[in-house]
């Protein structure tokens, strides 16, 4: 008999576009891609911060450009993904958080988050696949969401309405492009240890409500992201679309 193959994890000959590169979740799962073999490139609106990542990469041997870009910013991100694409893989981890009581949410703030967390990931989820039909190519997109898409959370009213919005339109993009061989599915993180997040840690009211919750009995690090989206973006995922992966330490268990 033929044993079965076990699909490649490596992504040799893709290119992949990470939005929100420049730091936390996005500079990682950038990396990781670049080591699986992607030419990655990082996007994000701090363009100084972004290559001085890339020189480090490219001393690493890894392959790895720049491009300045806010995902909030809806035309520019289209003729910027038209110009440069198409792209194999996305990983949209451009995002915001307003968090406060939901008696106090100011309209500003919720249009800040939703502006880029809904608007803009939307938007640019559809221009990497405009580009993938329109060369007649296969892909994978993975937006970053969170476990805030599957449940509630003190004073993240409008945060979990917009990452609950990624979940679904992240399913009927699935679906309307899956006979184009374009998968489309979201990574849900636990809370992850990173510059954005040190002031909730910092708080020991709130840390103490994240330890109870994950039943793991630690925090989320930006290593416990890399695996997961090279498997999403490489074959071993091939027949995985619509679906959210939760890395939440179990908090969503109950």
């Amino acid at each position: 008999m033929t044993l079965p193959q076990t699909p490649g994890f490596r992504l040799d000959g893709k290119r992949a576009l990470v939005a929100g590169a420049s730091s936390g979740i996005g500079l990682a799962c950038a990396v990781a891609l670049a080591r699986a073999g992607a030419d990655v490139t990082l996007a994000a609106r701090r363009a100084d911060k972004l290559t001085a990542i890339v020189d480090e990469m490219q001393a690493e041997g890894l392959k790895g450009t720049a491009l300045a870009l806010d995902v909030a910013d809806i035309a520019a991100t289209e003729a910027a993904v038209a110009e440069h694409g198409p792209y194999d893989i996305l990983v949209n981890s451009a995002g915001a958080a307003k968090h406060g009581p939901a008696l106090t949410t100011t309209e500003a703030d919720f249009d800040l988050v939703a502006n880029l967390n809904i608007k803009g990931a939307y938007f640019l989820t559809r221009a990497v696949a405009k580009g993938l039909i329109a060369a007649g190519k296969p892909g994978s997109l993975i937006n970053i969401s969170s476990q805030m898409a599957h449940v509630g959370g003190i004073d993240r009213a409008v945060y979990c309405a917009s990452k609950h919005a990624v979940e679904g339109f992240t399913k009927a993009m699935a679906i309307e492009w899956g006979k184009q061989g374009i998968r489309v599915n979201t990574i849900c993180p636990t809370f992850v240890r990173t510059a954005l997040t040190q002031s909730t840690f910092d708080d020991p009211e709130r840390r103490t409500w994240i330890e109870d919750k994950i039943k793991l009995d630690r925090v989320g690090e930006v290593e416990d992201i890399m695996g997961a989206v090279v498997y999403l973006a490489s074959d071993a995922s091939g027949l995985m679309t619509g679906t959210a992966m939760l890395l939440d330490g179990g908090w969503t268990s109950g």
